[in-house]
């Protein structure tokens, strides 16, 4: 009994510390792999090497998954390249089995003694995250090395001696077997290694532990499609397409172990080294397989899973994944891609109150009213999403981009409650009423309207860039629309005194209009600030300067009356 509990102990040791692996370097390096793939995706052979090289260093094709579902959300890449990184992803996976399959267990007590060490001395560092790899890495060969003991033990008992050899190949039930305990596991990995430690102790046969790494491998494509279920489509489809490899792998590769076993096997030595290499000939040979075919399948993917069809409302989250927020960085990028829709919507706002204004459509303007509170879901949605990431494990970039997710999304609430209130002006003081603005006066919103929907996208391109150029530029433009804010003002007041009939009649609206406009564009430019300041480019005394001047100018002002009084 307690050989057993010590092999089930061993077994969650492994499960474990491959966790510990996985979570720690995409924490530490989540956001290098992401521009890694970003710059390597450029045909279907260089993505599946991008895919083999991040998942070998994550362990994680689901990881990858998650990474790969992202940019295909953004755009950035298409989804057959994205379903050719997943081929290389599981042959990446395949090369870390084989490496932990050497008997490497003389480095565990370095690993773990050096990650504490780091771990406690910096956790809130790079240097920490770097020491939970290494502990995670110390602890999966101890476990290796401990199910290899106990099972060495365990094989000498008489009823397990019976056991073993009343144990007689089944296939169909090995490969679900597998699969099940990959997802129980939630790492094919960690399975496959124990697979082959079963297998070298003799306490499996080896034509079982076959079986049971087919599985493992379907199991990995079911983990990633459980994972992201309640994701946007887009973040379905990549490890969809990626289960439909797996599948057909096994169906047409599984009649071919007996084949596989007569011919290959003698050339390989240990059942151990069978196993794992057996694992990474399956992977590379589904990758050979299906590499040129990543178009007709990504075809039956958005078949089966198709994109929703937009409409003006389209208030629910789409990118909040929850299965990211095990991944910070992910997480993180998920987060910013929902601000973005945030702002889409506000866009459609936005557009939608000039056609109101000229066109004074009643029916158009509760739509877009009804749109304000989409707005406000979607900033609470994202506002709890991000509460749910622990910051202590954010490094310093990815927790000032958490701030900066934060700030864009409330200012886009407050837009839309801005906009919300222009419409309800419009509709009472103008539509309601028969009054209409002077051709002068609409030319003024139409233009002050056309400026503020260039720095909207602007807005949205610096929060998702960061480019320092573009900051500049948005802060510009906030300065050049209120000067004109200013001008027209004025060259409204100048129309009243001509007693122009239409511009007194819409005098306090027009004011009151465009006056709102240049606080929704405060608002919208605000984004330039953290980066500009981040730069070293943003003057910490501005307000006290310009307070000065503007006391200065006062003082002058006075003092010219005072002499004119004289």
């Amino acid at each position: 009994m307690r050989v057993l509990l010590n092999l089930l102990a061993a077994i969650a040791l492994l499960v474990w510390g491959t966790q510990l692996v996985r979570t720690g370097i995409l924490r530490v390096f989540g956001a290098n792999l992401r521009q890694v793939l970003a710059r390597s995706i450029n045909n279907r052979y260089s993505a599946a090497l991008a895919g083999l090289g991040v998942t070998a260093l994550v362990q994680s094709s689901t990881a990858t998954a998650l990474i790969v579902s992202a940019f295909v959300g953004q755009g950035l890449i298409a989804l057959p390249l994205a379903l050719a990184v997943m081929l290389g992803a599981d042959i990446g996976t395949s090369l870390m089995v084989v490496v932990l399959s050497f008997d490497l267990s003389w480095l565990s007590p370095l690993f773990i003694l050096a990650g504490v060490v780091l771990y406690i001395s910096r956790q809130a560092s790079p240097s920490g995250r770097v020491g939970r790899i290494l502990i995670g890495l110390g602890l999966m060969l101890l476990a290796l090395r401990m199910v290899s003991d106990s099972t060495a033990v365990l094989t000498q008992a008489p009823a397990v001696k019976l056991l073993l050899t009343s144990l007689s190949s089944d296939l169909l039930l090995e490969i679900t077997v597998g699969a099940l305990l990959a997802v129980a596991a939630y790492s094919s990995l960690a399975i496959v290694l124990l697979t082959a430690t079963l297998a070298s102790a003799g306490v499996i046969p080896l034509e079982v532990a076959l079986g049971l790494v087919l599985g493992a491998n379907l199991g990995s494509g079911l983990l990633a499609v459980l994972t992201t279920a309640r994701a946007s489509v887009e973040t379905r489809q990549v490890p969809l397409g990626n289960l439909m490899f797996k599948t057909g792998g096994v169906v047409l590769l599984a009649p071919w172990v007996g084949l596989w076993l007569q011919h290959v096997r003698p050339l390989l030595g240990e059942p151990a080294t069978a196993v794992v290499l057996f694992h990474l000939g399956f992977n590379s040979v589904v990758a050979l397989l299906f590499i040129g075919l990543t178009a007709p399948v990504a075809r039956l993917v958005t078949r089966c899973l198709p994109q929703p069809g937009t409409s003006l409302r389209a208030g629910r989250p789409h990118h909040l994944d929850p299965s990211a927020l095990a991944t910070p960085s992910l997480a993180i990028s998920c987060a910013a891609r929902e601000a973005l829709h945030q702002a889409d919507i506000v866009e459609t706002m936005m557009m939608g109150m000039l056609s109101v204004i000229k066109h004074n459509d009643l029916r158009l303007a509760e739509e877009l009213r009804q749109l304000d509170d989409t707005v406000d879901e979607l900033y609470s949605a994202i506002k709890y999403y991000l509460t749910k990431i622990s910051r202590d494990e954010l490094a310093e970039e990815e927790s000032r981009r958490w701030t900066d997710i934060i700030s864009f999304s409330i200012n886009l609430e407050q837009v839309g409650d801005l906009i919300e209130r222009v419409l309800l002006d419009i509709e009472e003081k103008k539509i309601r009423k028969g009054r209409s603005f002077s051709d002068a006066g609409m030319a003024e919103i139409c233009e002050l309207h056309a400026r503020l929907t260039d720095n909207l996208r602007l807005g949205m391109s610096v929060f998702l860039n960061g480019k320092l150029r573009d900051a500049h530029k948005l802060l510009e433009e906030k300065a050049r629309f209120r000067d004109l804010e200013h001008a027209y003002a004025a060259a409204h007041l100048t129309r009243l005194t001509d007693n122009t009939s239409r511009s007194v009649e819409t005098s306090a609206l027009h004011l009151d209009l465009i006056s709102d406009l240049k606080r929704i564009n405060s608002h919208l430019c605000s984004v330039a600030y953290p980066i500009l300041e981040a730069a070293g480019a943003l003057a910490p005394s501005r307000l006290t300067l310009s307070g000065t001047a503007v006391r200065a100018k006062n003082t002058d002002n006075k003092a010219g009356v005072f002499q004119t009084a004289a």
